[in-house]
């Protein structure tokens, strides 16, 4: 079970990821965007690292507080998700 948690997060985590960068790209273009629900969505489901990384890395919604201190508080839990979820000693493992 924890295998399939840990892969969750991380393909979660890399569609967040790519969808940041083509929602920036979209920005740049004038063209359709993501809506920032979406975002949100994708963030708190699983994708809160790959949200984050795709923040800094693309610049995208850097300005806005909202996003830059709910995808840290959201890549800051899912780190120690996923910390937790490796200890040998997790209750989720037996």
């Amino acid at each position: 079970m924890t295998e399939i948690i840990l892969i969750f997060i991380l393909i979660m985590s890399i569609i967040a990821f790519f969808v940041m960068g083509y929602d920036k790209s979209q920005a740049k273009k004038k063209g359709q965007r993501v809506s920032e629900r979406t975002l949100w969505m994708l963030a708190l489901v699983g994708g809160g690292i790959g949200a984050y990384l795709g923040m800094q890395l693309f610049r995208h919604k850097t300005k806005h507080t909202n996003f830059r201190v709910g995808f840290l508080m959201l890549l800051i839990a899912y780190i120690f998700l996923v910390f937790w979820l490796l200890k040998t000693d997790s209750p989720i493992i037996s």
